[in-house]
């Protein structure tokens, strides 16, 4: 039996910077979600608030890194990967459209729904584009 040609080694470096941004950045989120919580039901205000300006600051990572000269290697796992990773939560976005369509809130779900990916483009699509004019 041939052995395989490579073998990647675990990158413990990367795996700690990714697992503190994300604590981190799962800590940010549920603070925002008790500071505006909602019932059941109702329009989820702090999910939609996190996901969006989430996305606006993953704009604002990714220009910056790319006009960086030389970054950090772990600047992109600790603070994309990581913080705003954790900080981003489209798993509760989904869960927060269908609990509004199942709860009698149909038209209010589905404008969640497509309202979250919409102003999420807009907002990375933003972010990147205002950062990468400033660091011109």
């Amino acid at each position: 039996m041939a052995e395989p040609a490579f073998v990647p080694r675990p990158r413990w470096d990367v795996l700690a910077a990714v697992g503190t941004g994300g604590a981190l950045g799962s800590l940010a989120r549920y603070g925002l979600s008790v500071a505006v919580p909602h019932s059941r039901g109702e329009f989820a205000l702090s999910t939609f608030a996190t996901n969006v300006s989430g996305c606006l600051l993953i704009g604002v990572l990714m220009a910056a890194l790319t006009a960086a000269a030389d970054p950090h290697r772990l600047l992109r796992p600790f603070l994309g990967v990581g913080i705003l990773g954790g900080y981003t939560t489209f798993s509760t976005y989904a869960t927060d459209s269908l609990d509004l369509v199942t709860t009698g809130h149909p038209f209010t779900g589905l404008a969640y729904a497509f309202g979250t990916v919409a102003a999420a483009l807009v907002a990375v699509y933003a972010g990147h584009e205002i950062t990468r004019a400033m660091l011109k």
